[in-house]
């Protein structure tokens, strides 16, 4: 089973960030106002971007971190003028070293 991470482009221009294993039915649960409050008022919704992860440990790790980014950067990662897995392992990097 695969695991996505995924961001929507709500009705009112806002974004919204989730995990799925299943896309397709995942969108369709959002556009028919069940998958979650916050889309369910701002319809309708649209997938801008999406992710494969390696698994569902991933992908969650993922969707929080992607809930950290500025709209600016939410906006370039959907227009692929910035890659995920290089931001991502950025935020590790850096969170590692605040540790030590």
């Amino acid at each position: 089973m695969s695991n996505y991470v995924y961001i929507l482009k709500c009705g009112d221009g806002s974004l919204y960030t989730g995990y799925t294993t299943d896309l397709k039915k995942r969108l369709k649960a959002h556009n028919d106002g069940i998958a979650s409050k916050y889309t369910a008022s701002h319809l309708p919704v649209k997938m801008v971007f999406s992710e494969e992860c390696i698994d569902k440990s991933d992908a969650l790790k993922k969707e929080y971190f992607i809930k950290t980014l500025t709209r600016e950067n939410k906006i370039k990662l959907i227009q692929n003028k910035l890659s995920l897995q290089n931001l991502y392992d950025k935020y590790l990097l850096k969170n590692n070293e605040k540790r030590k």
